[in-house]
């Protein structure tokens, strides 16, 4: 809403690309300026430029991006853009906020911060949770990509379609809907989440325990920009190709620190009929219980998300005044089942027999349209309840991933542990495939350093059981510090040596996912 203030984006409309153009985007659009003699060692500090070379290099913005608005030096802005209200971990403004409307426009903003040595950081829907888009202190080019919003190519005979990189996913779903084609992008992270961020994160949904993430099969192939300005496409878009390692997936997690995502084809699967259900049990543990003995009987396929809210969580939901109907408060699975009508029938019949073999108390199943949607909103709204159900309050949200047999033991640790240290929280979990989330209230700085400690035990607690730090949130500067702890250091030296090979100045988000040697001493 206040970006609206000094720019409108372009319309959400359908831009059909013709064949000769596209294909100029997948081949070098400038020599390559730096060889692998040029890497830097991996103990060498950068070297970005100076106050007045960044003065330089916004002038120069000004000149390859002449549109209104295209280049923003606004203090305002800046710190909008450098900021998130759902991250507590450091922060910066940025030096000038760049919108272009096309690949083309990418390679000249590259080419500049290339030149000047100057940080690029990607942007996209704001919604992450981990500082990925927060500011670089020595200065730094912010690339909104929200102005690449459009929907280049549709292939219904082959389910998948072109996009830019600032497509919202729930865009690419409503534009297939209006248009009366039954596809849809199951991909489903946080509302306005963009298709460049999604990809950046390595997100996931509430729809990974059928469909599974980002990093699965449903980026086909992508179109970035490298560190030297070069413009490159992953593959081409058949749906499986055995031509080299998948350099498709090379950029999926990495958070733009190997180069820009411009544009993606992503593949779409059929829209289902979906009912919703609902059980709730006298603990989490039993709730949990029953998932994997749900999964692994023959109507596992017919479960598209199994949502866990915990018991403070249904409070929240229930005080927050969001939802039309109140229901118990009680550790709570949600679960879409999707099929024909006799499919759907016998999954339902089939998990109400399930949970009641692990305590439920309750059991119910939406007949209609209408009273799944009401039996939904309550999952819908777990955030935005859980924000409000403290006045005054903030609320820092985390995630981490384990084994799903392991998440019952990792949600009592949890809820005991927040407990003993006097924290207010909920638990949201997809537990289908062990991830959980935590959304832990504080009042004020003595709390948050509590809150702080509290996030720091449990990622331990996740890799201890074989987990991971980040279920979907990505990395970004609040999870780097585990990946020693989690991947091992010859793995992360690894990453290392990739990103140094791809981008030898370290001007692609730096500062992001990789750990910095300080961090050694959280392995």
């Amino acid at each position: 809403m206040y970006r609206a203030s000094f720019w409108v984006p372009a319309p959400r409309s359908l831009l059909f690309l013709s064949t000769t153009y596209r294909a100029k985007l997948s081949i070098s659009m400038v020599p390559r300026t730096t060889t692998h003699q040029d890497l830097p060692p991996p103990s060498q500090p950068s070297k970005y430029a100076s106050k007045e070379e960044i003065q330089q290099a916004i002038a120069e913005l000004r000149v390859v991006l002449p549109a209104e608005g295209a280049v923003s030096t606004d203090p305002d802005v800046l710190q909008t853009y450098g900021h998130s209200d759902n991250s507590y971990h450091p922060t910066s403004p940025h030096s000038v906020v760049v919108r272009p409307m096309s690949t083309e426009d990418v390679v000249k903003i590259v080419n500049i911060a290339r030149k000047y040595r100057m940080p690029i950081v990607p942007y996209g829907g704001a919604t992450s949770l981990e500082g990925n888009f927060a500011g670089i202190e020595t200065g730094d080019i912010c690339i909104d990509m929200s102005g690449m919003d459009k929907i280049l190519e549709i292939h219904e005979a082959d389910s998948d379609l072109v996009c830019q990189a600032g497509v919202q996913w729930e865009i690419v779903n409503e534009t297939l809907k209006d248009k009366g084609i039954a596809l849809f992008f199951p991909v489903d992270p946080g509302p306005g989440a963009t298709i460049g961020g999604m990809i950046g994160t390595g997100c996931s949904g509430t729809n990974a325990v059928r469909y599974g993430t980002a990093k699965g099969e449903w980026f086909l192939n992508l179109t970035a920009v490298l560190p030297n300005g070069e413009v490159i496409k992953t593959r081409r878009r058949a749906h499986k190709s055995a031509a080299g390692f998948d350099l498709t997936k090379l950029f999926i997690g990495a958070e733009g620190t190997l180069g820009v995502v411009t544009e993606a084809t992503l593949r779409l699967a059929p829209l289902l009929p979906t009912k919703v259900a609902m059980a709730q049990f006298p603990d989490v543990e039993h709730a949990v219980s029953a998932v994997q003995e749900i999964l692994n009987s023959a109507n596992g396929p017919h479960i598209q998300c199994i949502e866990l809210l915990d018991d403070n969580m249904m409070a929240a939901i229930n005080s927050a005044g969001e939802v039309s109907r109140k229901l118990p408060v009680s550790d709570t699975l949600f679960f879409k089942i999707q099929g024909d009508k006799e499919g759907i029938s016998v999954a339902a019949a089939a998990v109400q027999q399930t949970v009641r073999r692990h305590g439920s108390t309750r059991f119910e199943f939406a007949q209609t349209d209408e009273e799944a949607t009401e039996l939904w909103e309550s999952r819908k709204y777990a955030l935005i309840s859980t924000i409000g159900s403290v006045p005054g309050s903030r609320c820092w949200t985390t995630d981490v991933c384990v084994p799903p047999s392991r998440l019952p033991q990792l949600v009592y640790e949890t809820k005991k542990d927040l407990a003993e240290h006097k924290l207010k929280s909920t638990i949201v979990g997809h537990v289908g495939d062990g991830n959980f989330h935590a959304l832990i209230l504080f009042m004020d700085d003595k709390e948050l350093q509590k809150v702080s400690e509290a996030v720091h035990r449990l990622v331990h607690r996740a890799i201890r059981l074989d987990g991971s730090c980040t279920g979907e949130h990505g990395v970004g500067v609040g999870k780097k510090e585990y990946l020693v702890a989690e991947l091992g250091e010859n793995t992360v030296e690894l990453m290392k040596t990739i990103k140094r090979a791809i981008d030898p100045l370290n001007i692609m988000n730096p500062s992001k996912l990789y750990p910095d040697p300080v961090d050694e001493k959280h392995k």
